[in-house]
């Protein structure tokens, strides 16, 4: 009775795989009792983990909204349309919307519109107030560099047992 349970084990262990099976084991082959060669493996490839921050966003310019159109109109068979889709890669709400646009003024309402924020216009004070920020930060530079002359010939004064002529003193003649 134990022969045929043993018999059933057998016949369900996986057979072991075959030399082509196993590609990363060393080679079995000992010449001369010398170890086996070492094999290289090359690293596996790593795929970038970065992301794009924000993907490009596709621009058409007026003359190939309006060549796609033309060509939609002429689409009449079934799926025609949407292989021409497919093709351009675009979506139908793409045709939507330029329709509406080429009914409302041709080339002009087709043509990409600047986005974001519209740019303010400048003002004839503008130029003058940059300009006397200049000149204040140039003239607050020049006084932070006297006061710190200043300052260096008071310790050299200290330094060397001068005395430093006060405000009152040097202005006055006698």
């Amino acid at each position: 009775m134990a022969t045929p349970k043993k018999s059933k084990l057998a016949r369900r262990r996986p057979a072991p795989a075959g030399p082509e099976e196993r590609v990363d084991a060393p080679s079995p082959a000992v010449v001369s009792g010398a170890p086996a060669p070492l094999r290289v493996v090359p690293p596996p490839i790593v795929p970038d983990p970065e992301v794009r921050e924000r993907a490009a966003r596709r621009r058409f310019t007026a003359e190939y909204k309006l060549q796609v159109l033309r060509q939609a109109d002429q689409c009449a068979g079934v799926g025609e349309l949407g292989a021409l889709l497919r093709r351009e890669g675009l979506y139908s709400s793409h045709l939507t919307t330029w329709r509406r646009q080429r009914e409302q003024g041709a080339l002009v309402a087709l043509a990409p519109k600047q986005r974001g924020r519209p740019a303010a216009p400048v003002s004839p004070l503008a130029r003058r107030i940059a300009e006397l920020e200049r000149d204040n930060g140039r003239l607050a530079r020049r006084l932070h560099q006297a006061e710190a002359i200043i300052e260096a010939q008071k310790k050299l004064c200290e330094i060397l047992g001068l005395s430093a002529p006060t405000p009152g003193e040097a202005g006055s003649t006698g």
